[in-house]
């Protein structure tokens, strides 16, 4: 893997649509060359966002109470909430880089971050007409602790990854999470019984090379 510096941003719980406002800046600076490559790690309190083809059958009761937003995004739904990391990369491509080569980068950045945290970890191919494997899951336990969700404009992407640190897992159990009915999402504190959101940070910030 090429060495690929980022600089890094800050944010500790930022409300999602806020959120996509900044996104949204940050990748026009980056298009127009105002900016370099930059990963944002904040979090977000809990939502539920959805991808353009997501089935109504795969959202949780609005009972719940837990807002629903559709995404510009690939994949399907996912759930954020508090002690999770979420990370949004705003990465021009290189000519002939797509947005699925770097986001096999992305998933193998996260696999050494979780490693150096001592959790074993792993990306997946998906097999031939399966839905998409894509993020990152325990080796041990074949948990799914990472969703990945990306897409790219004029040559940078957007969106990025979610890191299930320390949690409530429960809202998971509401919905259809990344179009598995079967996935057992789980969480570092799950699989390592405790981690730190500043540990965590420092460690997938040092994956990326950014600072």
């Amino acid at each position: 893997m090429r060495a690929r510096p980022l600089t890094l941003i800050r944010d500790e719980l930022v409300e999602y649509d806020k959120a996509m406002e900044r996104m949204t800046d940050l990748v026009g600076q980056r298009q127009r060359d105002e900016r370099p490559d930059t990963l944002w790690l904040l979090s977000h309190p809990s939502i539920y966002t959805i991808g353009r083809r997501t089935p109504l059958s795969h959202l949780p009761d609005p009972s719940r109470g837990i807002p629903v937003l559709e995404t510009g995004r690939g994949g399907q739904l996912t759930y954020h909430g508090p002690g999770q990391l979420v990370g949004y990369l705003i990465v021009k491509l290189d000519e002939g880089e797509g947005i699925v080569d770097y986001v096999r980068e992305v998933e193998l950045r996260l696999v050494e971050a979780l490693g150096k945290l001592g959790l074993p970890a792993e990306r997946r191919d998906t097999p031939p007409g399966s839905e998409l494997l894509t993020g990152v899951w325990t080796s041990g336990s074949g948990r799914k602790i990472i969703s990945i969700g990306m897409r790219q404009s004029r040559g940078v992407t957007s969106h990025g990854f979610a890191l299930n640190v320390d949690g409530d897992l429960t809202p998971w159990d509401w919905a259809v999470a990344c179009g598995m009915p079967d996935v057992d999402m789980t969480s570092l504190k799950r699989e390592l019984g405790a981690a730190t959101m500043d540990e965590v940070r420092a460690a997938v910030a040092a994956a990326f090379e950014a600072s």
